[in-house]
């Protein structure tokens, strides 16, 4: 059994880097307009080529009604979509097995639109049979029922991630946390149709909360009993968030109450049995990646964590991200530039990243510390012909830091992570990022 977290106030205060970063390396900041749709092509003629397996993640408007927009306007976004995953699916192999799908905006398409959409990219992607792949969709729960549930489970879904904003009272003064009793009925109707997971989201540092009023809203969530609960700062929502303006207009805890939430948070998942995975990520023991975890071969792409991060990854839709062998390329950010792109006869694509060596080394070196906690420096200095040492000597004093400070042990061939510095793994990973602004190191000369 894996060892539980421990919580330092001090340390937390000290390091207080969040935890939210580092989904992947590099991140969006680093990216540039010197990547473009040749880019792409290439990378999915060689995907094609060599027949890896797919991870696709779909990303639809988030909260189109409540940005203004209109049943037509997201019918003509799902039109270009269908015309991307045409364009998209004509470079790709028939063969190319998709082991993961991800539906993921926020804003829930009507049953006639859903079932155009799945049976568009079944057409142009070699889905696997029921319930062999891990398809996930992210729901509000305002637009969520039973029936919505079964439909979704008839369509191959087998995930699903439910998003548990609060909301304004009716006053409008104050807002309050949602009635448990509908998220209870999407559970049941989630283990009733066999769903293999139910993510709930919980959010903490609003002005408005107390430690005792979000003590109850955790415990409420608990008795419920979803496979996952990300836990979440408001001061850095998860993506499908962000657009509600409300979050940032009505203010945020003061640090103090923030740290006491969170630790609060953190101390009754513990108790009541769940693993904490990482970044903001809690799972029920027998969670599949909490197995991936204690096996080793738990992965991690611009989705998150993963048992498939080996495959390619391609993105479809508004601001979507592929990830190929290295080469990130993101479509563009705004709708109206990437229906323009769309309507031209072009791809989508509005820039992105290409790893060199170094890059490559830092992001396995990151990616293995937020998965594994812990490092086996050994293998790295197999695999990439460099002392770790001497390469990252200007890291090392830090790391060195942390060691004293107990967060990690540390020797000339691992680190690990220890209980105190779980929560903390990111400050420890950025000291491998070199668009964090950590210390920075010579490059890889190398090629791997």
């Amino acid at each position: 059994m894996r060892e539980s977290n421990s919580w330092y106030s001090k340390l937390l205060g000290r390091y207080a880097h969040g935890d939210a970063s580092h989904s992947c390396y590099p991140d969006t900041s680093a990216f540039h307009r010197g990547i473009g749709s040749l880019d792409l092509l290439r990378a999915l003629r060689g995907s094609r080529l060599a027949q890896r397996a797919l991870s696709l993640a779909v990303q639809l408007p988030i909260n189109q009604p409540r940005a203004g927009g209109s049943p037509s306007d997201f019918a003509a976004y799902l039109e270009r979509l269908e015309q991307e995953i045409d364009t998209i699916g004509c470079h790709l192999g028939a063969q190319q097995r998709v082991e993961q799908f991800h539906l993921a905006g926020g804003s829930t398409p009507s049953a006639a639109q859903l079932l155009r959409l799945m049976s568009q990219l079944r057409r142009r992607f070699n889905f696997l049979d029921y319930d062999t792949g891990d398809y996930s969709i992210e729901l509000q729960l305002a637009h969520a029922d039973w029936p919505t549930m079964g439909r979704l489970r008839e369509l191959g879904f087998n995930h699903v991630s439910i998003g548990v904003p609060d909301i304004a009272a009716a006053s409008g003064a104050a807002l309050i946390w949602q009635d448990p009793r509908h998220i209870r009925s999407l559970i049941d109707a989630a283990r009733a149709l066999n769903y293999r997971s139910v993510n709930i989201d919980i959010g903490y540092g609003r002005a408005w909360q107390t430690r005792a009023s979000f003590a109850r809203k955790v415990a409420a969530i608990i008795e419920l009993q979803p496979n996952r609960v990300t836990v979440f700062d408001y001061a850095d929502p998860p993506q499908r968030y962000r657009p509600l303006g409300r979050f940032a207009a009505s203010g945020l805890s003061d640090r103090e109450d923030k740290l006491a939430m969170q630790r609060q948070c953190v101390e009754q998942l513990s108790l009541a049995g769940y693993r904490y995975i990482g970044m903001g990520l809690f799972a029920l023991a027998d969670d599949d990646l909490v197995i991936a975890q204690e096996n080793a071969s738990l992965q991690r792409n611009c989705q998150g964590f993963s048992r498939h991060a080996d495959c390619d990854h391609i993105g479809l839709g508004v601001a979507a991200i592929s990830q190929i062998d290295g080469l990130y390329v993101q479509n563009h950010r705004e709708l109206q530039g990437y229906q323009a792109q769309l309507d031209r006869g072009q791809l989508a694509s509005w820039g992105g990243f290409r790893c060199g060596p170094d890059d490559r080394l830092r992001g396995e070196v990151i990616e293995r510390l937020s998965c594994d906690f812990a490092l086996d420096i050994r293998r790295i200095e197999a695999r990439f012909g460099l002392q770790f040492r001497h390469y990252f000597a200007d890291a090392w004093p830090a790391l060195e830091q942390m060691q004293r400070d107990r967060l990690i042990s540390l020797d000339e061939a691992s680190i690990a992570i220890l209980p105190a510095g779980r929560l903390l793994v990111n400050s420890v990973c950025r000291l491998f990022d070199r668009y964090s602004g950590a210390p920075r190191v010579q490059a890889v000369s190398r090629a791997v």
